[in-house]
C-alpha cells in the first residue's frame, strides 16, 4: 500500500492570535508559562498541539507544548528528567511522569489557569515513565515498580477531585511494566511487561537479563484480572517489549529493545491482540543491522492505517502498513525517538540534537521544521489535539 501523508494544516483566528504570544522561560509551576501563552485557545482549536519532555542546555528539565510548525507555545519546568506524558481524553489534562526510576508525575491543565500539581509516588514504588486515563478521564493508571518484591503494578489514581488520590494498584502479572493503552472497549488495559527488575538502590542496573521473560497482558481495569496474556518464544525471552500503540482494528503494536547478544538480529516490532498469537513483522535484513536492536517509541497516524517506530540508535524511523503488517520503507533522522501523528497522515519526529521534522511520505526526505535554541528533545512525544 503506497502512503502519503497530508500537509493540510488549518489555523484558526484564536489559534494565530495565541501563536503571536511565544513564551520566554518563566519559574517553575508559573502559571504565565502556560495561560499567557495558550491564552484563548483550547484543545478543540484547529492547529495540532503536540507535548514532550525536554532537557535544556543548562541541565534544567520541563515538558514542553509545541504546534506542528515546532514553535514552543508553553513551558513547564520538572523536578527532573521526564518521560512520558498521559493524555486525558478531553484533551484538558496532562499528567507528565519521571523517568524510571523517578517518583514524581506533573499534573498539567494548560488551558485553565491553575498550577501545575505534583503527584509523588507510594513508598515503595517508584514510576517506570508512563500512564493512561480511563475513558471517562476519571481515574489515571500509572505503571509502577513493586520494587522489594520485583512486581510490576498499576497505580490508580482518583482524577476527579483536587486530592488526586491513589485507590490503590493492579497487579501486571509481570516485571518492569513500561507502557499502558487503553483498549477501544474502555474497560482492557494493555500493559508491555518489559522483563527487566530493576531496584531503585542500584539506579539503571538491570538484575535479571538472563531468567526475564517479556510480556505483554490484557487487564480487566475494574477488577484487575488477566484476560489474555502473551509471551514470546523461549528464544527471545531477552527481547524486552516496551512502546505500544493501537491500530485502527484496536490492535496492539508493540516495540522491542534486545537485550541479548549484540550479533543477533531479532524481530523488534510486533503485533498483539487479545485472541490471537502474537505477530512479528519481518525488518529487511540491511536495515535491522543499521537498528542496533532499540525500538524507542511507536505511533498510529490518525487514521489508524499506518504505525510508525523511531530506532533512535540506529538513526531510523520505520513505518508500517497496520492491515498488513508491510513495511513500508524509513526515515533516516539522527537520534530521532519522539513521533507523534499530525493531520491524517503526517507524523513529526523529535530528536536528542533538539529538531522537530515532518514525515509526510516514507520515500521522501524529511523536512526540519524548527530546531528551538537550547532544547533537547526526550524519549517520546504526543498529540494533545
Amino acid at each position: 500500500m503506497p502512503w502519503t501523508g497530508t500537509r493540510a494544516r488549518r489555523l484558526s483566528r484564536r489559534g494565530f492570535l495565541a501563536a503571536l504570544g511565544s513564551l520566554a522561560a518563566a519559574p517553575a509551576f508559573s502559571r504565565s508559562t502556560l495561560a499567557t501563552s495558550l491564552l484563548g485557545r483550547d484543545a478543540a482549536d484547529d492547529v495540532p498541539l503536540l507535548v514532550s519532555a525536554f532537557r535544556q542546555a543548562d541541565g534544567a528539565y520541563g515538558v514542553g507544548i509545541f504546534d506542528d510548525l515546532g514553535q514552543i507555545l508553553a513551558k513547564v519546568s520538572l523536578p527532573g528528567r521526564g518521560h512520558g506524558v498521559a493524555v486525558s481524553p478531553d484533551r484538558q489534562c496532562l499528567v507528565a511522569f519521571a523517568r524510571r526510576p523517578g517518583t514524581f508525575a506533573v499534573v498539567i491543565r494548560p488551558f485553565q489557569e491553575q498550577e501545575p500539581r505534583v503527584l509523588t509516588a507510594e513508598a515503595g514504588r517508584h514510576f517506570f515513565g508512563h500512564g493512561c486515563f480511563s475513558a471517562d478521564g476519571r481515574l489515571l493508571y500509572a505503571v509502577e515498580n513493586d520494587f522489594d518484591n520485583a512486581r510490576g503494578v498499576l497505580g490508580v489514581y482518583d482524577m476527579s477531585g483536587r486530592d488526586m488520590r491513589r485507590l490503590g494498584e493492579l497487579d501486571t502479572g509481570g516485571i518492569g511494566p513500561h507502557e499502558l493503552l487503553l483498549s477501544p472497549d474502555g474497560e482492557t488495559l494493555i500493559v508491555a511487561n518489559g522483563g527487566i527488575e530493576t531496584h531503585p538502590d542500584k539506579d539503571r542496573e538491570k538484575l535479571n537479563l538472563e531468567t526475564m521473560s517479556p510480556s505483554v497482558v490484557f487487564l480487566d481495569r475494574e477488577t484487575g484480572d488477566i484476560l489474555a496474556e502473551h509471551r514470546l518464544e523461549k528464544d527471545l525471552h531477552q527481547l524486552s517489549l516496551r512502546h505500544m500503540a493501537l491500530d485502527a482494528e484496536g490492535r496492539a503494536w508493540v516495540g522491542g529493545q534486545f537485550e541479548g547478544p549484540e550479533t543477533e538480529t531479532p524481530p523488534l516490532v510486533g503485533l498483539f491482540s487479545r485472541d490471537r498469537s502474537p505477530v512479528l513483522t519481518e525488518i529487511p535484513i540491511k536495515t535491522a543491522a543499521e537498528l542496533q536492536n532499540y525500538i524507542g517509541s511507536v505511533t498510529a497516524n490518525r487514521a489508524g492505517d499506518v504505525i510508525a517506530t523511531s530506532a533512535p540508535r540506529g538513526g531510523r524511523t520505520l513505518f508500517w502498513n497496520a492491515a498488513t503488517g508491510d513495511y513500508l520503507g524509513s526515515q533516516s533522522i539522527a537520534d530521532g525517538c519522539g513521533v507523534a501523528p499530525i493531520d491524517q497522515g503526517s507524523f513529526l519526529v523529535s530528536d536528542g540534537n533538539g529538531a522537530l521534522s515532518l514525515v509526510t511520505d516514507p520515500q521522501d526526505p524529511a523536512e526540519i521544521l524548527a530546531r528551538p535554541p537550547g532544547i533537547s528533545w526526550d524519549n517520546h512525544m504526543f498529540a494533545l489535539s
